[in-house]
C-alpha cells in the first residue's frame, strides 16, 4: 500500500479509492495521533467539520464525523465553507483540529480529506505519517481504544461559521472597494456565498458566474482553471477586474479589465510590493516555489525584494514561512500565504486584498500586474510513466542537461512528479514560446522513453 498522504492530504475518486471506510478510519487514527502529541490537554477533543458541495461529499463528511465521535471527539459541522474558513475557524474557535472534505481543483468525482492541527495548521510530514502507521495498524485488526457513555464525542451545527469567516475577511482589509466592479466566478464549489458577500460588503459592485453549486458542477468549465467564462464576462460587464476560485477557494487567479488573466506570480509580485509599502513585508522577502516563472524572481530582483523559492506545494511554501518569520508566499496556480490574515492559502482573502490594492491606488489591475513579464512558460502532463524514477534515471539526466545547455540564462527547465495526479510535469521556459514549447516536447518524449 503506498502512501496515502500526498502533498494536499488524501486524494481520489470518491467511493472507490476514498470510501466512507478509509475517511472513518483515517479521523480516529488523526484523533488517536494528535491526542498522542499532546494536543488534546486537559479536556474533551474538538473538532471542526467542513466540506466544498461536492455530492459525495456528504456520505464522507457523515464518516468523517461518526470517526471522530466514535473517538471521543466533539465535533462542530460547519457545513459548505471554503478551505481556508474551516483552518480560520479551527484557530479561532480553539479547537484541536479540523478536517476539510474537498479535492480543490480537481474534477467532481475525486474528493479528498484535509487534516489541520490546533491553530487551523496543515499537518508536518511526520504527523501524516503516524496517522497513517495508526491506520493501517488497525485495518489490519488491532482494536480500537473506543470510548463509551459520556465520553463519546456530541455533534452539533455550526452556523455561525459563515459570519465569522465572512467578519474577519472584511476585518483584515486596508480599505474598502467602493467603487470598483468586480466578477466573481466561484466554480460551482466552496465560496459560491462566501466570496460574493464579502465583496458586496466591502462595497464592491458584484457580479457573480459559477455560483449555483449542485454537487455535480463543481469546477465544470469554470473557476481558476477554466478562465475563457470570467475573462469574457469582465469585458461583457465592462468590469474592472475578476477574481476566479477552484473548488474549495484557497486558490485565487484574477483578470484584468481587458480580460488578461494575472495568475499566483503575478499576484504575489502586486502584493509583495503593497507589503513592503505598508511596513508589512517581513525581512523584505517573499517565498515562491521551483515553479514561479523566471520574471517573477527577475522583477522582485529588480525591486530590491528577496525571494525563496521552496518544492512545489502550499505546504512547503508555508512551512519556509514559519519557520523564518516571512509574511507572504504563494504560487503560480493562485495558493496564496498572506501569514498575518491565514494559515493557509486563502483565494478569497487574496482576491479581496488585490482589489484593495486597485482601489487605493487608483491604478488598474493591468498597471500593476506589469511590475513584473511573464516569460513564456510550457507545461506538459506526461502520463503513464514510472513518476518514482524521475530523480535517478540517467537517461532523463541527460536529456535535462542538454535541455539547459541550450536555453542558457535565458530559460529554464524542471521536471517533477506530481505529489496530486499520476502524472511527471515537464515544465520549461525561454524567451520564445516557440522555442519553449520544442525543448518541453523534446523533454517529454524524454520522459516517456526514459519512464514508460
Amino acid at each position: 500500500m503506498g502512501r496515502l498522504f500526498g502533498t494536499d492530504g488524501v486524494r481520489g475518486v470518491a467511493n472507490a479509492d476514498l470510501t466512507a471506510e478509509l475517511a472513518l478510519g483515517l479521523s480516529v487514527a488523526a484523533a488517536h495521533v494528535l491526542a498522542e502529541a499532546g494536543t488534546f490537554a486537559g479536556h474533551k477533543p474538538v473538532a471542526v467539520v467542513g466540506r466544498d458541495p461536492r455530492a459525495s461529499g456528504e456520505f464522507l463528511e457523515a464518516a468523517v464525523v461518526a470517526g471522530l465521535a466514535s473517538a471521543g471527539v466533539d465535533v462542530l459541522r460547519v457545513g459548505v465553507l471554503p478551505t481556508p474558513a474551516v483552518a480560520y475557524l479551527t484557530g479561532a474557535l480553539g479547537a484541536d483540529l479540523g478536517v476539510m472534505l474537498s479535492a480543490s481543483h480537481n474534477p467532481m468525482p475525486d474528493n479528498g480529506i484535509k487534516f489541520f492541527a490546533r491553530g487551523g495548521h496543515k499537518l508536518a510530514d511526520e504527523l501524516e505519517d503516524r496517522i497513517e502507521s495508526v491506520y493501517d495498524e488497525h485495518r489490519t485488526g488491532a482494536p480500537w481504544d473506543r470510548p463509551t457513555g459520556a465520553g463519546v464525542g456530541r455533534v452539533r451545527e455550526y452556523d455561525e461559521g459563515f459570519d465569522q469567516y465572512v467578519a474577519h475577511l472584511i476585518g483584515v482589509l486596508p480599505n474598502r472597494l467602493d467603487g470598483l466592479k468586480i466578477v466573481l466566478d466561484e466554480a460551482h464549489g466552496a465560496a459560491a456565498r462566501v466570496s460574493p458577500e464579502a465583496f458586496a460588503r466591502a462595497g464592491a459592485e458584484v457580479v457573480t458566474i459559477g455560483a449555483q453549486p449542485d454537487g455535480l458542477n463543481i469546477n465544470d468549465g469554470c473557476g481558476s482553471t477554466h478562465l475563457d467564462l470570467i475573462k469574457a464576462a469582465v469585458i461583457d460587464h465592462g468590469a474592472d477586474l475578476g477574481i476566479a476560485h477552484d473548488g474549495d477557494a484557497d486558490r485565487c487567479l484574477a483578470v484584468d479589465h481587458r480580460g488578461n488573466e494575472v495568475d499566483g506570480d503575478q499576484i504575489l509580485a502586486v502584493l509583495a510590493l503593497a507589503m513592503r509599502e505598508a511596513d508589512r513585508l517581513r525581512k523584505n522577502t517573499v517565498v515562491g516555489t521551483v515553479m514561479s516563472n523566471l520574471g517573477f524572481k527577475l522583477a522582485m530582483e529588480r525591486e530590491g525584494i528577496d525571494l525563496i523559492q521552496t518544492a512545489v506545494g502550499d505546504r512547503y511554501v508555508l512551512e519556509s514561512m514559519k519557520e523564518h518569520g516571512y509574511a507572504l508566499g504563494g504560487e503560480q496556480s493562485g495558493h496564496v500565504i498572506i501569514l498575518d490574515h491565514a494559515t493557509t492559502g486563502d483565494g478569497t482573502l487574496t482576491g479581496l486584498m488585490l482589489a484593495a490594492r486597485v482601489a487605493s491606488t487608483g491604478r488598474s489591475l493591468a498597471e500593476l500586474a506589469a511590475v513584473m513579464e511573464r516569460l513564456p512558460q510550457v507545461l506538459i502532463n506526461v502520463r503513464d510513466v514510472d513518476r518514482s524514477r524521475v530523480g535517478s534515471s540517467t537517461e532523463l539526466s541527460a536529456a535535462v542537461a542538454e535541455a539547459e545547455a541550450e536555453l542558457g540564462t535565458t530559460g529554464r527547465v524542471l521536471l517533477r512528479p506530481s505529489g496530486t495526479e499520476p502524472v511527471v510535469r515537464v515544465m520549461v521556459e525561454a524567451a520564445d514560446i516557440d522555442h519553449a514549447r520544442s525543448v518541453a516536447g523534446r523533454l517529454a518524449d524524454a520522459v516517456k522513453s526514459a519512464l514508460g
